[in-house]
């Protein structure tokens, strides 16, 4: 995947790419967009090193050949918000074909439940949190359009959310590059502290909802007795 986006980093398409995979994959959480974004991360970085130990002309050369990760870091954060804002609006209108949908993965069905109780109790920060979480963030979207909360209560949190993953991911790959080199083992370490970051995220969300599921079992227990 490196040496493929490597390739792609001399051209604006680059950007395209990024950009439709982070907005889809709030429909199909497979797609690896955080990978893609770390991916592209790292080769910009280690683009960027390379023209730094050229001549100046040269230097300036390669510099405007790679994307900026600045611009590599708007641009995610922007497709992850308009991808939530459609999902937002798929589920407003979406009605019960959705609650079917969501009904037949396994995968939807457990994190809906578990972002149900803990994002009533932990309230709009869970929504970051959340945004890191395998699936998390097409639950949060398509739960806040199914419940039909106010775009104003759900739009500031999913901003804040695209953001702090994009800037997450796109640190990775330029610190990755920067540590380890612009190859499959900077990338790699990059990629996994992302699933660590996921699997911590999964944790704090499911933490509450199990407290929620032990109070009520011992609700029901006293009551019982």
């Amino acid at each position: 995947m490196l040496e493929s986006v490597g390739a792609l980093t001399g051209s604006p398409w680059i950007y395209a790419v990024v950009a439709v995979s982070v907005l889809l994959d709030v429909f199909l959480p497979v797609l690896p967009s955080g990978v893609l974004v770390i991916a592209t991360a790292t080769a910009a970085a280690g683009s960027t090193t390379v023209a730094g130990a050229a001549s100046a002309a040269r230097a300036v050369e390669q510099v405007s050949e790679v994307p900026s990760l600045l611009a590599l870091t708007l641009c995610a954060a922007t497709a992850s918000v308009l991808g939530d804002l459609v999902a937002y609006r798929v589920a407003w209108h979406g009605g019960e074909r959705l609650d079917r949908a969501i009904a037949r993965s396994r995968r939807l069905s457990a994190a809906q439940n578990h972002l149900g109780t803990a994002l009533a109790r932990g309230g709009g920060i869970l929504v970051i949190i959340a945004r890191f979480a395998p699936a998390g963030r097409s639950v949060v979207s398509l739960g806040a359009g199914a419940s039909h909360r106010k775009v104003k209560e759900f739009l500031p949190w999913s901003a804040l959310a695209g953001v702090a993953w994009a800037a997450y991911s796109v640190g990775l790959g330029y610190f990755g590059a920067q540590w380890l080199g612009a190859t499959w083992v900077g990338t790699a370490v990059a990629v996994l502290a992302l699933f660590v970051a996921g699997s911590l995220a999964a944790y704090v969300i499911r933490r509450p909802a199990a407290e929620a599921a032990d109070q009520a079992s011992t609700a029901t227990a006293t009551t019982t007795s």
